[in-house]
């Protein structure tokens, strides 16, 4: 008994002891977003939220979250401008602010219209700090330390909404104000958090820098993406990506709901605090496992995982077990892209544009997941659900395609990235 304990203790400081030497400011950042999330429970419910309270169509759903989402694309670009010219710790602080309030303020009314566009209100907040989170954990992380510094963040995001959907599954039908509130107060501890205890965001000064990060403050953030086709096209890529997995808020649950009816919120719920669960215990291992990988076969693995555990939906209907199993292979891709995608752009990029070129990079994948919601929205409208997942399984299937491109585009251009010369 006490060998197994002692292997089971090896084992885990071998998982997690690869997060160590880290800044200390990237902690607290892991402890904020923990915070944060163990209340995220109305995003995960918000399209059963317009479905089952507000009575909407599938077609109403995506031109609402559409309409409201488009308002945020502008506020991501002031974001990206604010996190490269502001202080990025009290920026975040701000918009932290005003989210519990509106969070607070939810929780006190009816369920209504005017509760989701507070909602809506807290979220464009939350989307205008979010270019600060990306461009801190670059500017406080080493250039070869990105995957591990990227891995704790995205780990902390999850170690806080594995049982927030779930709780969010069983308040949904009699206390969904109590949902809205527990939002708001967890959003007020990590606010605390930050404040308490992150005072230095001095960027890591490195003895060998990657060329590519070279800062360029002369040049404006369109003339620098232009001159940089690849970018532009892994951000297709990504936004492609992004097409698909949007389906985990969109259409699985709309599909839950046909099959299991009122059970469908507690179901999706189950659904996605495994999502989050598979990611606290898969994160580690796949960051320790796909070390050697570069960001590019990160990212086409992850693509190839998230298209086949959706295309799952053309033969599972009703086989409640097989969701579990899709949600495990999709989460494994998720996790695989993430460790693939912030790294990937932070070491092309110049430092001086992280902040800019992060909203930049927000607006495709805003783009693709609300034009998503769009298109497949209407399939289920005028069709049925198992054509709009052949059409998620078709566009994902060029999104591999495309990845494979910017693998051979990407070894051109970026040699250096490879160890070889240019």
């Amino acid at each position: 008994m006490n060998q197994m304990i002692t292997i089971g203790k090896r084992a885990f400081w071998k998982l997690f002891g690869q997060y160590k030497g880290l800044r200390k400011e990237l902690y607290v950042l892991f402890w904020g977003k923990a915070a944060t999330n163990m209340g995220a429970m109305i995003w995960p419910m918000l399209t059963l939220i317009l479905s089952n309270k507000l009575g909407m169509n599938a077609q109403e759903i995506a031109t609402i979250t559409i309409t409201l989402g488009i308002i945020q694309f502008p506020v991501n670009l002031l974001g990206g401008k604010l996190a490269d010219y502001c202080n990025k710790r009290n920026l975040i602080l701000v918009c932290d602010l005003v989210t519990v309030l509106c969070y607070l303020i939810a929780a006190a009314i009816p369920v209504s219209m005017a509760q989701i566009l507070l909602f809506f209100t807290a979220s464009v907040f939350q989307t205008m700090e979010n270019p600060s989170y990306d461009a801190l954990v670059a500017d406080l992380s080493k250039t070869e330390e990105r995957e591990k510094a990227y891995s704790l963040i995205y780990l902390g995001m999850n170690l806080g909404i594995v049982l927030a959907p779930s709780v969010g599954g069983m308040l949904f039908q009699h206390h969904l104000g109590l949902a809205y509130a527990i939002d708001g107060l967890t959003t007020l501890s990590s606010t605390i958090l930050i404040f308490l205890f992150i005072k230095d965001i001095t960027p890591v000064t490195e003895k060998k820098k990657n060329v590519y990060e070279k800062e360029q403050h002369t040049q404006s953030t369109w003339k620098i993406l232009w001159g940089q086709k690849t970018i532009l096209f892994f951000l297709i890529c990504w936004a492609i990506y992004q097409f698909s997995y949007t389906q985990f808020n969109f259409l699985i649950p709309l599909n839950m709901e046909a099959l299991y009816d009122a059970k469908g919120a507690v179901y999706f719920g189950f659904i996605t605090s495994l999502n989050g669960l598979v990611v606290i215990l898969g994160t580690p291992v796949l960051t320790k496992l796909a070390g050697k990988l570069s960001d590019i076969q990160k990212l086409t693995m992850g693509q190839i995982l998230v298209w086949f555990s959706l295309g799952m939906y053309l033969f599972i209907q009703g086989m409640l077990p097989m969701h579990y199993l899709s949600m495990v292979i999709f989460t494994v891709g998720e996790i695989l892209t993430t460790l693939g995608s912030y790294p990937y752009l932070t070491r092309r990029i110049p430092a001086s544009h992280r902040g800019r070129i992060s909203s930049v990079s927000s607006l495709f994948l805003g783009a693709a997941a609300y034009g998503s919601q769009g298109v497949i929205g209407g399939i289920v409208e005028h069709g049925t659900l198992i054509q709009a997942w052949e059409w998620i399984a078709g566009i994902g299937a060029v999104g591999i395609l495309f990845y494979l491109l910017l693998m051979v585009m990407d070894k051109r251009v970026y040699p250096l990235l490879y160890g070889q010369k240019k």
